[in-house]
């Protein structure tokens, strides 16, 4: 595995990925270290693209990442991760709304846990998901990059999200 760090509006990222490609984009966060695996390696090149195509979208350049993408999880995240990646950049969906998409609607909680447990994102666009009254709500990487991302995109956000930046 290689992984390395990469600056970005929303703070330093680390990428983490082989050859069957990215496996993880995190934020760093005070109460969640980063964990780096003994055999992990420092990229050389091998996430290069990936941190070109960030540069791009933080720039207003890139709508939509062209990557190849290896989450692990469950076939349940997979496929919410799968219909995260269906939402429109600039537009947002509900929890609720992506549990009729994968044709599990009574699965509301379970698919906000995996939105939670997406390991790769910004590329896989779990800020994209508010409550269905339009409310910001949980983001592992808190709400102000949630909101920033969103704002970023375009995107339509609730007036108590605006003031709380």
């Amino acid at each position: 595995m290689f992984y390395r760090y990469h600056h970005s509006p929303i703070g330093r990222l680390l990428l983490a990925g082989d050859e069957t490609g990215l496996q993880q984009l995190l934020m760093e966060l005070d109460d969640k270290p980063w964990q780096i695996a003994e055999h992990w390696r420092t990229a050389a090149g091998e996430l290069d693209e990936v941190c070109r195509q960030l540069d791009d979208y933080f720039a207003g350049r890139r709508r939509r990442f062209e990557l190849r993408l290896a989450p692990h999880g469950t076939a349940f995240q997979q496929a919410v991760w799968q219909a995260l990646q269906r939402i429109p950049f600039g537009q947002t969906s509900s929890y609720s709304a992506l549990a009729a998409q994968i044709a599990r609607p009574k699965a509301v909680r379970a698919v906000g846990a995996a939105n939670g447990a997406n390991p790769i994102a910004v590329i896989i666009p779990c800020h994209r998901v508010i409550g269905r009254d339009g409310s910001l709500t949980g983001y592992a990487g808190g709400l102000a990059r949630k909101a920033l991302l969103l704002q970023l995109e375009g995107a339509q956000l609730p007036q108590q999200a605006t003031l709380a930046l």
